[in-house]
């Protein structure tokens, strides 16, 4: 089953920190919201993405396309630009980044993702949304029900 992020939201909220990078990519611990969103499916074994990308969604590519290499030993032969990864990523992870448009709505990037969802259930998550769920049951209950969809919430405690 995949898992769809929605990654392409302004982050007003979080004004002073998404002026640079979008709110998925604020750090938590020294890593991207998003990266701990998925490390959580991948818990649970759910470990092919699909990133809805809208605002400043060139940060979440960049993120991505040197996640091997800042994570990972190398060796690079500077006269032809070959790299040699010299150990794997600790996440074996399939990732697909998509442009879905910066001004699209939710239901508009779930739609722009079609090719990726035919294959009947998915599970949806914003991009600023970790939590502590237990994922499979998640799923085991949403099957037993045999609804449309099931949606979760956590109520955050009062301030």
């Amino acid at each position: 089953m995949r898992v769809v992020l929605l990654a392409g939201g302004m982050g007003t909220r979080l004004s002073e920190e998404t002026e640079l990078k979008p709110k998925p990519m604020v750090e938590i611990g020294g890593r991207p919201i998003l990266w701990h969103i998925m490390k959580i499916y991948a818990h649970h074994g759910f470990k092919e993405f699909v990133v809805a990308l809208g605002y400043k969604g060139e940060a979440i590519k960049r993120f991505f396309v040197d996640y091997a290499l800042i994570n990972s030993s190398f060796t690079v032969q500077i006269g032809s630009g070959d790299v040699l990864r010299r150990d794997a990523s600790q996440e074996d992870w399939t990732v697909h980044l998509m442009d879905t448009g910066l001004p699209t709505n939710t239901g508009g990037r779930i739609k722009r993702l079609s090719e990726f969802l035919h294959s009947g259930a998915f599970m949806m998550t914003y991009g600023d949304g970790v939590a502590n769920i237990d994922v499979q049951a998640l799923v085991r209950f949403h099957k037993r029900h045999g609804k449309l969809a099931t949606v979760t919430a956590v109520r955050p405690p009062a301030r």
